[in-house]
């Protein structure tokens, strides 16, 4: 049986392929069109997974869509006609291009994709059924606690429940305008930065600032009840009427000038203060979620997912302060990931199959080999040494001071570099940050990055107790570890800490353990393979092309090492 997940009604669009239980590909849009977080329909990623699949439309039997569109459409009206001075945008966006035009988008597809032969059947599965029902079915729980945080998807802008074996049990949810994600969106456009895009600026931003100047005035912005409701006071914002300004003039007159979206504009120091604000009381707000479903469900773990679910510091108090053991998100834990939940959703809720795969390996993307970059590296006319220990060279590399472009096996999903498709540098040299957020990633100097650790080295180095696969938990770098690996320490002595496990990527392990050898410490700093603006490189072009426009110092494909001369 062979199921076809897609996710393109909002934003980061993507496709997957399941067959009999088993995830074989999944492939966001945006690698493959080079447009960061694309929300067109994801035809390439689709003939891409079957590609890699090696199926034909005839061999696919579902379709999973991860969508309702006709969810919430009632109240969507009634909302628009209530507030009919503010909805234009608002029809145009929720009516107009998603209902209309998307669900057109998708018939065009299916009629012309599946033109011979037998149609598969089409699910449509509700979008936060897709979040976290969905993640909670490829986790390893055998049951769990759930919970989902966007800014929207249908109506909603959350999921409570529980979960056990294949089945479910729902608690509440709240529905638009009442959104943690919109209203941290607003603050993140209020600080300069690209709402619905950049909310990780402003999670990096707000330990430059102190949380407590505005916390007063936030918390009575928005804040959760006692039923575990959302609540927020509307008259600071004007996203609830898809306003291109997501603040309103009283949200200004609390905290001053916002900052200009212009990227070399100053930040202010009120412009730090709110985002350390708006960043704290999110994750107070996430951990009451978090230790009302603790209490209520007395289960030991926590799933979690949508948008939200990627802020790593709130993530990072919901497993050392909730109560849970520990938390599962899958690595494309927003949208993206969407269409894995609601193709996993169809196999086992809707088709009733037992559960068995657990999503605890996230290179499920398109691969090259060594025969590939060859062919590459001379169709590019480039000159490239082949090393067998390719692992030990590059460590000297790394221990030299050299940044690293590393391309290897098959490509991660979701938003972070885990590996495969990184850039590597050395953490023990102090100026290593600034060197690569200047010279490389072309980002503001702010932003912190994160190491990368073999999961049994972590205690030596991190306040962490759990694995973090997928980097999206955050958690403290021991005191006396900071001075030792500070390209990879935040201000706050915090970091977004990846464990690395040899059975699911041997070759970055050795990498790690190589330069262990070499400098006494078992981290290397690990970010994306992209410049700003970018999507993560998918293809040897991608990043031969990012190499050499870059300061990236050596490239690193498969067994071949490529330098600049």
């Amino acid at each position: 049986m062979n199921i076809l997940g897609i996710n393109f009604y909002y934003h980061d669009s993507t496709a997957c392929i399941i067959s009999n239980g088993n995830l074989v590909v999944a492939i966001e849009e945006e690698r493959i069109t080079r447009k960061k977080h694309s929300t067109e329909f994801p035809i390439h990623a689709i003939e891409k997974c079957m590609e890699v699949a090696g199926l034909k439309p005839a061999d696919i039997d579902h379709v999973a869509v991860s969508i309702d569109p006709k969810l919430g459409l009632g109240k969507k009206f009634f909302y628009s006609i209530k507030n009919l001075l503010h909805s234009r945008e608002f029809l145009r966006q929720e009516v107009v291009l998603r209902l209309y035009l998307k669900r057109k988008r998708f018939a065009n597809w299916y009629s012309s994709f599946f033109k011979e032969g037998r149609k598969p059947t089409i699910h449509y599965v509700p979008h936060h059924l897709s979040h976290v029902v969905g993640t909670y079915l490829i986790s390893p729980y055998e049951s769990a606690a759930l919970l989902s945080v966007d800014g929207s998807g249908e109506w909603a802008t959350t999921f409570m429940g529980q979960a056990k074996g294949i089945d479910y049990t729902f608690f509440r949810q709240d529905h638009f305008p009442m959104s943690l994600g919109s209203v941290y969106e607003a603050a993140t456009q209020y600080c300069g930065f690209i709402p619905n895009y950049d909310e990780g600026k402003t999670m990096g931003l707000a330990p430059l600032g102190d949380p407590l100047k505005f916390y007063k005035t936030v918390s009575q912005i928005f804040w959760i009840n006692d039923d575990l409701s959302i609540g927020v006071d509307l008259s600071y914002f004007r996203y609830q009427y898809y306003s291109p300004i997501r603040y309103s003039s009283k949200f200004v007159e609390a905290f001053g000038a916002p900052r200009n979206k212009d990227k070399r504009a100053k930040f202010e120091q009120h412009h730090l203060d709110v985002a350390a604000a708006f960043q704290f009381h999110l994750e107070e707000c996430m951990l009451k979620l978090a230790r009302g479903l603790h209490k209520r469900t007395g289960e030991d773990y926590l799933v979690i997912s949508g948008g939200v679910a990627l802020n790593s510091v709130a993530n990072g108090r919901i497993v050392r302060e909730s109560g849970f053991k520990d938390i599962y998100l899958m690595p494309a834990a927003g949208d993206n990931g969407t269409a894995l939940g609601a193709a996993y959703y169809v196999y086992n809720c809707i088709l009733k199959n037992k559960r068995g795969f657990v999503h605890n390996d996230p290179y499920v993307g398109t691969s090259y080999s060594n025969k590939d970059f060859e062919n590459v590296i001379q169709i590019c006319k480039l000159s490239a040494t082949y090393y067998d220990n390719v692992e030990e060279r590059t460590a000297e590399i790394l221990h030299n001071g050299q940044i690293v472009g590393w391309f290897q096996g098959a490509m991660e999903i979701g938003p972070r570099s885990l590996g495969n498709r990184s850039i590597l540098a050395n953490p023990t040299l102090k100026h290593m940050k600034d060197k690569v957020n200047a010279e490389v990633k072309h980002r503001e100097a702010f932003r912190p990055f994160a190491p990368s650790c073999p999961i049994e080295d972590v205690p030596t180095y991190f306040e962490q107790h759990v694995a973090d696969p997928f980097m999206l938990k955050v958690c403290n770098v021991l005191p006396d570890k900071r001075d030792i690996v500070p390209a990879i320490t935040h201000v706050d002595g915090t970091a977004r800490l990846q464990t690395i496990h040899k059975e699911t990527n041997s070759r970055f392990h050795n990498l790690l353990k190589e330069f262990e050898k070499l400098s006494g410490v078992p981290v290397i700093l690990n970010t994306s393979f992209n410049v700003m603006g970018e999507p993560i490189v998918e293809s040897p072009y991608d990043a031969i092309r990012c190499f050499f426009t870059t300061g990236l110092d050596v490239l690193v494909l498969g067994n071949y090492i490529i330098e600049k001369k």
